[in-house]
């Protein structure tokens, strides 16, 4: 095995930084004012579009970027250095856009890799969370062939911004799972009410109802039936990209501590003389490191396609709990360092604090996660423990 980046892999870093190194410039304002003006989309669009680093999970033919998941992983940790939540600017279309038609591709698809569009994805429910099998959202076929969607959808991220949504919904008196593809303006569509979070995200996170909203059959992404499979081959590279940006964040946070402890004297001396914070950083250092390495190797493994889909989903949940909850321990302690100063909000470190605590509950909590590694051993053993052997 080789470790190394290859020179493609460098490269993309590398422009993932730069790129980074300009956004974060618009940090403290998006900090400050919730959010950011119509003039800094603009701009934070164009140096996406010139950075090339647009749409990296959709195929160049599509006009995307085309990248491997490991290669995606290499620019989410560099994105995930950003507060408030700016790697969301870099957008990534929704995987489940992958499963349109040809027809559904160019007027959804396209423009959203071309930055001109911005999806959403509806799923959350107030009585449907982590158990996304209590969905009430329903989707009744009229008799001209035409779908009536009723119900109500919480948590849907960038649903402030998008122009259209993805809905999932219990279609006919199946109650089949399906996913539509919905534009906002439909009638029927009200944005209910937009929650303040303990996070600052560029984007918001609305509520939504729906009141029947009528929708054209040639709406349904996929097949009547196959909203979960679609949805859950999402969480499996979303889940990676999680590990990755909380990764990035725990480096940033950790070179900005490091830092101040070399510069910040007391008792006579700078505190990165003392065994205290030695121990923190040393900690800092362990919990990257460690993982780090395993999101690469899953996300290898991803690549490879060595491995079946339930192994594959399995280790995507480990590689999401682990990163998450220790970049949580990272930034904890690196606030601490801050002492004083970290409880600022003009720091960094404040900022990813109140931030990346999301990241053990959105695209499943931790438990959740939990519960989808527990259930693979359970059921098969302890194979994903094993690396892919080569063939």
């Amino acid at each position: 095995m080789d470790f190394r980046l290859t020179a493609r892999q460098e490269e993309l870093r590398d422009s993932a930084r730069a790129l980074t190194e300009f956004i974060t410039k618009y940090e403290l304002d998006c900090e400050e004012n919730n959010g950011l003006p119509p003039q800094a989309h603009t701009e934070i669009r164009d140096a996406v579009l010139d950075s090339g680093l647009q749409a990296v999970n959709m195929p160049v033919e599509w006009g995307g970027a085309g990248l491997s998941i490991l290669e995606q992983v290499t620019v989410q940790a560099e994105l995930g250095r950003l507060t408030g939540a700016l790697w969301d600017m870099v957008w990534r279309p929704a995987n489940a856009l992958s499963f349109c038609t040809p027809e559904q591709r160019e007027r959804y698809l396209v423009p959203v890799i071309r930055g001109q569009r911005r999806d959403c994805y509806a799923v959350s429910e107030p009585e449907a969370g982590s158990d996304p099998q209590s969905l009430r959202t329903t989707a009744t076929r009229t008799g001209d062939g035409d779908w009536v969607l009723n119900g109500e959808k919480w948590f849907v991220t960038v649903g402030d911004h998008a122009d259209f949504m993805i809905v999932l919904a219990a279609a006919g008196e199946e109650r089949a799972p399906t996913l539509f593809l919905v534009d906002k303006d439909t009638p029927g569509i009200e944005m209910t009410r937009v929650p303040r979070w303990m996070h600052t995200f560029v984007y918001e996170h609305p509520e939504f109802t729906f009141t029947d909203v009528r929708v054209p059959g040639d709406a349904v992404l996929g097949e009547v039936g196959t909203g979960y499979d679609i949805t859950r081959s999402w969480f499996t590279e979303e889940r990676l990209m999680i590990a990755a940006r909380t990764i990035g964040a725990a480096e940033r946070a950790l070179e900005l501590a490091r830092d101040w402890a070399v510069e910040r004297r007391q008792f006579g001396s700078p505190i990165a003389d003392f065994q205290l914070i030695q121990g923190m950083l040393a900690d800092c250092a362990v919990d990257i490191a460690v993982n780090r390495a395993y999101t690469h190797q899953v996300a290898w493994e991803v690549d490879e396609g060595a491995l079946d889909r339930k192994t594959l989903h399995a280790k995507a949940a480990i590689a999401k709990l682990s990163a998450s909850e220790a970049s949580g321990r990272v930034i904890d302690r690196c606030l601490q360092i801050f002492g004083g100063r970290g409880y600022d909000r003009s720091y960094p470190v404040e900022r990813l604090y109140r931030e990346l605590r999301v990241d053990r509950i959105w695209e499943g909590t931790s438990e959740i996660q939990r519960l989808i590694i527990a259930g693979e051993l359970v059921k098969r053993g302890t194979g994903v423990l094993h690396m892919p052997s080569a063939v």
